[in-house]
């Protein structure tokens, strides 16, 4: 079972991208699970959302404790909260940023840094990586295809055509930048 969490602040779609990976999995045979951990947060906030994939039934009703993947939405969260915490040895960390991710308390992940604000700039006009930065998902895990991604977007975007082929062109973008 492969085991996501998501970082993101209040208002920037963290739940929206776990449920969009949610349904891709599903899309590609597979069994899977998403939902957010809230409290009191307020817009802005540090807060997280999770994502189970397995090719078997998921039976596990628990928040995730040990990623193996934790995508970072906002770059600053990476010194505001341990993205880290339980994250596997070996785990990738996927993180919207321009920068290169560097530190000893990296060297036991797999770090993938992606602009994803800026192909989201570009194509939205706004900062909105929560949809965008699952293409770099994709190319890293290979657990949910770009067609799958593609179909959920529809389904969560269905009857906006122009919202639809923006988020698909990001989607492609981020998926391309990954190395």
């Amino acid at each position: 079972m492969l085991e996501i969490r998501i970082h993101g602040r209040g208002g920037q779609g963290a739940v929206t991208a776990a449920q969009i990976l949610a349904i891709s999995a599903f899309y590609d045979g597979k069994q899977s699970q998403a939902f957010p951990r809230f409290g009191v947060e307020r817009r802005g906030a540090p807060v997280e959302a999770f994502c189970r994939i397995d090719n078997a039934v998921i039976n596990v009703r628990s928040q995730v404790y040990t990623p193996d993947i934790v995508l970072v939405l906002e770059p600053s969260l990476m010194e505001a909260v341990n993205v880290t915490d339980g994250l596997k040895k070996g785990g990738s960390i996927i993180v919207n940023t321009s920068q290169p991710v560097t530190g000893d308390k990296y060297a036991d992940f797999k770090v993938h840094s992606v602009d994803a604000s800026k192909v989201a700039l570009e194509i939205f006009k706004a900062d909105i990586v929560n949809t965008v930065i699952l293409g770099a998902f994709s190319k890293v895990t290979g657990m949910v295809s770009i067609d799958a991604i593609n179909k959920a977007v529809e389904d969560r975007f269905a009857g906006k055509p122009q919202i639809i082929e923006m988020n698909k062109t990001a989607i492609k973008q981020v998926y391309e930048q990954v190395k």
